[in-house]
């Protein structure tokens, strides 16, 4: 399975709805994802994907 890159699109499920967002970290076993912003807390939604729970959009 090929692994993301910091700036990779990947696409990814959380509590049943389908996400994207941009790839801004990596560690051995997951990323690092930005994939909205909250303008209530006036900062991006991060989150922690798998490898094995992710897609990477082409």
């Amino acid at each position: 399975m090929a692994t993301a890159k910091i700036g990779d699109v990947i696409t990814f499920e959380r509590e049943g709805k389908s996400h994207e967002g941009v790839v801004s970290g990596i560690r051995e076993n997951s990323v690092m994802v930005e994939y909205g912003y909250s303008k209530g807390k006036d900062e991006p939604l991060v989150t922690i994907v798998n490898h094995k729970n992710y897609k990477i959009k082409k």
